[in-house]
């Protein structure tokens, strides 16, 4: 097998008793790190703190991640105009922030005998939006109504 030391240092080609006695010597660990070359590749470290820093690497790259939050607006058949420009203020304000916005349209009793008439609002809801939008997934029915997912 190939052996490479704890600074980077080619020690060459031995066999895995020799490579592992100068790991021991050494107070190291003997780790293989590319079983399918040929011949294996193996690296005399501190396979502790080579855990330690990989977890650490992970929570740092985890923590510069951005979450995407996915916000809430619920409006009605007979949602009046004036909370239509609440809700639509709200919406752009979430799509400032950077969040995602889903859009229901809630149908109770008889309006669910009107399902093109609530999919029509939902849509002219989703145009009144100022601010600019991605739709990331079309006007769909579920059992209540109709939802809608738009990012900015």
């Amino acid at each position: 097998m190939r052996v490479i030391d704890e600074n980077g240092a080619q020690l060459g080609v031995m066999p895995p008793f020799e490579a592992s006695q100068i790991a021991r010597e050494r107070g190291l660990d003997l780790v293989e790190v590319a079983p399918l070359a040929n011949p294996p590749v193996c690296r005399i470290m501190d396979y502790g703190k080579f855990q330690y820093q990989q977890s650490k690497q992970e929570r740092t790259s985890k923590a510069k991640q951005k979450k995407v939050d996915m916000k809430g607006i619920r409006i009605g058949v007979r949602t009046d105009e004036h909370d239509l420009e609440f809700k639509k203020n709200q919406a752009e304000k979430f799509l400032t922030k950077g969040d995602k916005v889903k859009i229901e349209i809630q149908l109770r009793g008889r309006e669910k005998a009107h399902a093109d008439l609530a999919r029509q609002n939902l849509a002219e809801f989703i145009k009144s939006i100022s601010f600019p939008y991605k739709t990331e997934q079309e006007i769909k029915r579920f059992p209540g109504g109709f939802n809608s997912i738009i990012t900015p």
